[in-house]
């Protein structure tokens, strides 16, 4: 009986697994992005990678800072392509100004978990994070490592 592999969601673009790993996440919130039309085509391919990327907050606006989308090779070559500029994120001024909040007394940082397509438009999933010192990194790989052993023992033991 051949396994059968999980489909990716349709509507996913790109999903940044080392966060949820390097981070303790509080909350998440939904935001838009400003694109421009090379980025968005560039999206459909799946040209996007956003592992080393973070939130920035300043001017009472969000922006994604190190998100890389690489330019199609069918680009025009009339504009500038910068893979790496700071997209702005479309959020409302109050959940804007409560995050603001939370970075400067708390100590929170903002990490991009996830794009995906929302009725034609591009979202991306913000995490509210603390990050986790060494100690909270290995007690989550040995938990993952004994859940997947104990799934092991229980299909080939029931």
């Amino acid at each position: 009986m051949a396994k059968k592999k999980k489909q990716n969601n349709a509507n996913s673009i790109a999903q940044n697994k080392k966060a949820r790993f390097d981070y303790f996440i509080e909350e998440t919130y939904e935001a838009g992005l400003a694109l421009s039309g090379w980025e968005v085509k560039s999206l459909r391919q799946g040209k996007v990678q956003i592992n080393e990327s973070y939130i920035l907050l300043k001017n009472n606006e969000a922006w994604l800072f190190g998100a890389l989308i690489t330019p199609l090779i069918s680009a025009s070559t009339h504009h500038l392509h910068d893979p790496l500029r700071l997209r702005k994120l479309l959020m409302h001024r109050r959940e804007i100004d409560r995050l603001i909040g939370l970075i400067d007394q708390k100590g929170y940082t903002l990490v991009p978990l996830s794009l995906y397509w929302s009725k034609g438009k591009v979202k991306i999933s913000i995490g509210l994070a603390k990050g986790k010192k060494l100690h909270d990194k290995r007690a989550t790989e040995k938990e993952r490592d004994w859940n997947r052993d104990k799934q092991r023992i229980l299909k080939y033991h029931v």
